[in-house]
């Protein structure tokens, strides 16, 4: 079936979310090689925290986020598949899609935790957010009407 420019503009918007996804999962663990960025933040927010404690929320939250990341590849594995396949559904779902994951994506940039800060710093939630982009992009071409010839 030969796929109209907003159907492959879309699924080329769904393949740059799934990595953006890709990459959204990873920084918390580039973090925790390197700025240290999550654990300074659980610090700062809970300054009674011993390290043990420290490292053990960091490592909850890198579990979480994976669980969240692998959710996220699926979803957008699927989305894409079902652009491909020409599924009529494949519009709708994409857009529940988007909601699912910008939903996640705000309440990780914005749910403040017991500490009165938000679970996550900025620089990860603004990081989870950037998938939603690419989601809005797809979803935006995959509603767009083909130009009459």
């Amino acid at each position: 079936m030969t796929k109209t420019p907003g159907e492959r503009s879309a699924i080329a918007a769904t393949y740059t979310g799934l990595g953006l996804t890709v990459f959204a999962t990873i920084v918390p663990y580039l973090d925790r090689a390197t700025t240290h960025l999550l654990a300074d933040h659980i610090r700062a927010g809970y300054p009674t925290y011993t390290q043990t404690r420290v490292d053990s929320a960091v490592t909850t939250y890198l579990i979480l986020l994976s669980v969240i990341g692998a959710f996220g590849v699926i979803a957008w594995l699927w989305t894409a598949w079902a652009v491909k396949a020409g599924k009529r559904w494949a519009r709708p779902a994409a857009t529940v899609m988007l909601v699912l994951g910008t939903s996640v994506a705000l309440t990780g940039l914005l749910t403040k935790d017991t500490s009165g800060e938000t679970g996550l710093p900025p620089a990860l939630g603004w990081a989870g957010m950037a998938p939603c982009l690419a989601g809005l992009l797809a979803v935006a071409l995959l509603w767009r009407r083909p130009r009459p010839v």
